[in-house]
């Protein structure tokens, strides 16, 4: 048995196709199939359905593959484990991100580092706070800039990086647009238009409110910031954002601070507590603490 077939069979299961799995590897389809034959007749049982119009795993092939997985992840961390005490860093790292990071210099911090390590792949993904917490703990993604609400999620370490205050925004000819603050009971009587559940931002809303006793009246919900400046410009509602973000519109919106209790939002950057498994991702992870701020 050689590390190649069992590389061919995972590319095939992944694929389904033998034909892409070949473009994949960048290998001549007909290898494929002659080396995952040789790795069937070492085996003495079929692994591959090849019946149907795209490939399936047999019942003896799906006990296999978690197997030759686990067997070619170990090889790629022998040679990683090598190359960090070599001092020649390779691998890969997914970084996660939320849309509206603005305010930290993401690409400065990947340059330097990518000046210092050109071998190491990196990628960014995207998305809401809670999916990217979630992935991080099933390791998806190495490290990544969050939103939080009160508390990190379970098994997230976090430095903290950027802290605001939370700002009502309304249109200009809104009632209580006159105001220079807003209280979170006089908020929650209101038509509010806010990030969805799952964001950091809402999360520090919603706690703030159930522990007040109070219920917020979310009339419209949008996935990034200068979406609900865009609403409540339009008088669709009070817009609750960061205060970096109050300057989107700011021409067509009046915009307060909440007071009583007043709302801070956090960005901070997260990764497994229990630790990064590539040496690559916990080099990164060490330049962003050393380079990113540290608040208490």
């Amino acid at each position: 048995m050689e590390l190649r077939q069992l590389e061919y069979f995972v590319a095939v299961t992944e694929e389904a196709s033998f034909t892409k799995a070949a473009a994949k590897l960048h290998v001549a389809q007909p290898g494929v199939s002659a080396q995952i034959r040789q790795l069937e007749r070492e085996l003495g049982q079929p692994l591959l359905d090849r019946s149907g119009r795209t490939v399936r795993l047999t019942e003896v092939g799906a006990a296999v593959l978690p197997y030759a997985r686990a067997a070619l992840a170990a090889v790629e961390g022998a040679k990683l484990s090598v190359d960090e005490l070599t001092g020649l860093l390779r691998g890969h790292v997914t970084i996660g991100t939320i849309d509206w990071i603005a305010s930290l210099d993401l690409p400065g911090l990947l340059a330097g580092f990518h000046r210092d390590h050109p071998n190491v792949e990196i990628t960014v993904v995207q998305d809401e706070s809670a999916s990217l917490a979630e992935a991080l703990l099933a390791g998806r993604t190495d490290l990544a800039f969050l939103s939080l609400g009160a508390e990190p999620p379970p098994g997230i370490a976090v430095q903290p990086v950027i802290e605001q205050d939370l700002f009502a925004s309304m249109s200009r000819d809104h009632p209580l647009a006159g105001r220079s603050s807003i209280t979170l009971r006089a908020l929650a009587e209101q038509d509010l238009v806010s990030l969805p559940k799952g964001t950091g931002l809402r999360a520090v809303l919603d706690e703030a409110c159930a522990a007040a006793g109070l219920r917020p009246r979310i009339a419209f919900e949008a996935g990034e910031p200068p979406v609900l400046a865009q609403l409540a410009a339009h008088g669709l509602g009070v817009a609750v954002l960061p205060e970096s973000a109050t300057v989107i519109r700011a021409d067509e919106l009046a915009s307060m601070p909440i007071v009583r209790p007043r709302l801070r939002g956090r960005i901070a950057l997260a990764w497994r507590a229990e630790g990064p498994r590539g040496p690559a991702a916990r080099a990164l992870i060490a330049r962003a603490r050393a380079v990113l701020p540290s608040l208490p």
